[in-house]
């Protein structure tokens, strides 16, 4: 790292101890641009430390889909309290359904997510059911799961703990198949579905990581800025469930890299590469011919769901979709064991 990072990365750490979050963020964007910050600059999708603090958030808010029922819950575990919103598609439903586990961005929330991928719309199509778990301003002021902090990247304890606690509540009240569960999510959603797999490989089935960042890649908020503008050094998981990856190459907020990184070293032997309009594909096999990973690299695409809706934040309409190819991935997985 140049001297000029170090100095932009020591302010964002001095600002975040004064509480000073949003000049904090300012000094943190500059440092990834390689540019002194400028008056005017705006506060972007960032992961800031935080800490778990004892204040209720307000419940998510209320929508209707076109069809079947959107609701709110929430869940406690390791010490923590989660909200969601759960797409339930409309009955009645004969034999147990998969589920999707959606984790959203920096600065987003359920609804904002829902929208912006049209998982529930999908959802709709195809019959299945859509979790939709909400951080706590309250943990990150970012809205940002936690993903760089140790307490919040194993099993059994932190944000992980209560997610997967999360994820077994709606099972269990609803009529969900247990050996069809899946998890994707975007930017720090990623890099938290990315430890979710690794940590509960007996509870996933396939993971999505959208501009996210591999296992183990930060440790605490210094190396987290590090990784994300120069990507991770290593902590691919070679032994989580099926891994598809989606990733632009124009991604100024995590680096490009870290989506290679996610799936390095899971299947022993050179890739399949398929190229198509704007992207390329590459498919990963195990010894036995079965797919245990895709990375999808997006061509000239920012740090945005590729081919989201624009009704939500942090959306690149062009494509291609990741929402269809993540299913399609997902639903080809077939069931957990």
């Amino acid at each position: 790292m140049n001297d000029s990072f170090r100095r932009l990365m020591s302010e964002a750490a001095r600002l975040t101890q004064s509480g000073d979050l949003r000049a904090a963020t300012v000094a943190i964007q500059a440092a990834l641009h390689g540019r002194a910050p400028a008056a005017g600059d705006d506060v972007a999708v960032i992961d800031i430390e935080a800490r778990e603090l004892r204040t209720e958030a307000p419940p998510p808010r209320a929508t209707a889909p076109r069809g079947g029922a959107f609701v709110a819950g929430s869940h406690a575990e390791a010490g923590l309290v989660r909200d969601y919103k759960l797409y339930v598609p409309p009955g009645p439903h004969g034999k147990p359904l998969p589920l999707v586990v959606m984790l959203h961005g920096c600065t987003q929330d359920p609804d904002d997510f829902a929208a912006g991928t049209r998982m529930n719309e999908a959802a709709l199509e195809r019959g299945f059911f859509v979790l939709y778990p909400a951080q706590a301003q309250g943990a990150n002021p970012s809205r940002c799961w936690n993903w760089f902090r140790p307490e919040h990247q194993g099993r059994g304890r932190g944000e992980p703990a209560v997610l997967a606690g999360m994820v077994r509540q709606v099972a269990k009240h609803h009529a969900i198949d247990p050996a069809r569960v899946h998890v994707a999510g975007l930017s720090a959603g990623g890099a938290m579905a990315a430890i979710l797999g690794a940590a509960y490989p007996e509870l996933f089935a396939a993971v999505g990581v959208h501009s996210g960042l591999p296992v183990g890649s930060a440790h605490d908020l210094k190396s987290a800025f590090a990784a994300m503008k120069e990507g991770a050094a290593d902590g691919a998981a070679r032994h989580a469930p099926p891994t598809i990856v989606f990733h632009g190459d124009r991604d100024l907020t995590v680096h490009p890299i870290n989506g290679e990184r996610v799936v390095a070293g899971r299947a022993g032997a050179e890739p399949e590469v398929q190229r198509g309009r704007d992207h390329t594909r590459r498919v990963y096999r195990d010894a036995v011919g079965r797919v245990v990973a895709e990375h999808w690299t997006v061509h000239g695409a920012g740090h945005a769901w590729s081919g989201g809706s624009p009704r939500g934040s942090y959306t690149d309409p062009r494509g291609p979709d990741a929402t269809q190819e993540m299913l399609r991935f997902f639903f080809a997985a077939g069931a957990r064991g």
